[in-house]
């Protein structure tokens, strides 16, 4: 597996491969299809298959200001695609000056000049180019021209068209479960943790407070069910999971005004994770956050929530 920022990373020696291009961001079912699609095709003409995918959203340079959450980091969605078989992933860095390529130097730059492409898979709905000029019938236009094959598969549908946006939609409205099912797998947000106020510690539900990247997606105020994963740490619990209750709000019992992520693992109150880069999985959305009269209401509730939480997810 080899991975690449930017095309000039890819080795001089490189030969013809299947190439197969998307934001990927949430690499989703619809996703999924595309890139098997590709590996299926690379491995009929016994060559590497190559995901290009983009940093930072193309949105982001096209339509400054708009900033999509993301469904996932850059690493996240490499390790990703690896899982899905591709031998190499190539960020192309999303700049001004790159939205301004046409279709053809855009094909001949990057799929011709160094993936040497044989064969193109990408969405039926797949533009490219300056002011997205180009579509699929572009592209096979142009692997006419170039000597390369293109395919477009189409969108996989689950009443809607399934699509990063809409996943976004769900996530947003605190519909998780809807969210995974598009997904194939929990949503994740990723993160640092930091201290808070440490007030789930003194209450008796202490809490991992993760700082996760801007423009992460994060679901609506509430508390879920899932899972806590300590991703990379110097303490001995990298690569440990533990089930999870989970808050996302401003604490407004306590007048808070900042929105957190907090994880409390189930029966664990010995975890020492600050600083470690940690990952919330999330499963099930328990009820809305809410503001409570007493401090002792507020334990009974979470009592509560913790017991469904280890529910859900034993």
């Amino acid at each position: 597996m080899q991975s690449w920022h930017g095309l000039d990373e890819v080795p001089q020696d490189w030969g013809r491969s299947v190439v197969t291009i998307g934001v990927f961001d949430g690499v989703h079912l619809g996703h999924q299809r595309m890139v098997a699609r590709a590996v299926d095709m690379a491995r009929d003409l016994g060559l590497p298959a190559v995901a290009v995918t983009f940093d930072p959203h193309p949105d982001e340079v096209v339509r400054p200001g708009s900033h999509p959450p993301r469904l996932t980091t850059t690493t996240r969605r490499a390790e990703l695609l690896f899982t899905l078989g591709v031998d190499a992933v190539c960020v192309l860095p999303f700049t001004l000056e790159f939205s301004r390529m046409s279709p053809d130097e855009f094909v001949q730059t990057a799929l011709v000049d160094r993936l040497h492409a044989a064969g193109v898979v990408v969405g039926e709905n797949f533009r490219f180019g300056h002011k997205a000029s180009g579509d699929l019938e572009t592209l096979r236009t142009l692997g006419e021209k170039y000597d390369f094959t293109a395919e477009g598969v189409p969108l996989v549908s689950d009443g809607d068209a399934i699509s990063s946006t809409l996943i976004r939609e769900r996530l947003a409205a605190g519909d998780v479960a809807g969210a995974a099912a598009l997904l194939d797998r929990p949503h994740r947000v990723e993160g640092v943790v930091v201290r808070g106020h440490q007030r789930g510690r003194a209450l008796g539900f202490p809490t991992a407070n993760v700082e996760s990247p801007q423009h992460t997606a994060i679901p609506a105020e509430g508390v879920y069910a899932g899972w806590l994963q300590c991703v990379q740490s110097p303490s001995p619990y990298e690569g440990e999971r533990w089930p999870a209750a989970i808050s996302i709000g401003t604490n407004p019992t306590f007048d808070g005004v900042e929105r957190t992520v907090e994880a409390y693992a189930l029966d664990r109150d010995d975890l020492d994770l600050y600083g470690a880069h940690v990952a919330v999985d999330f499963g099930e959305r328990l009820r809305d956050t809410l503001r409570f009269d007493s401090i002792e209401a507020l334990i009974e509730q979470m009592h509560a929530d913790v017991a469904r939480a280890r529910e859900l997810t034993s």
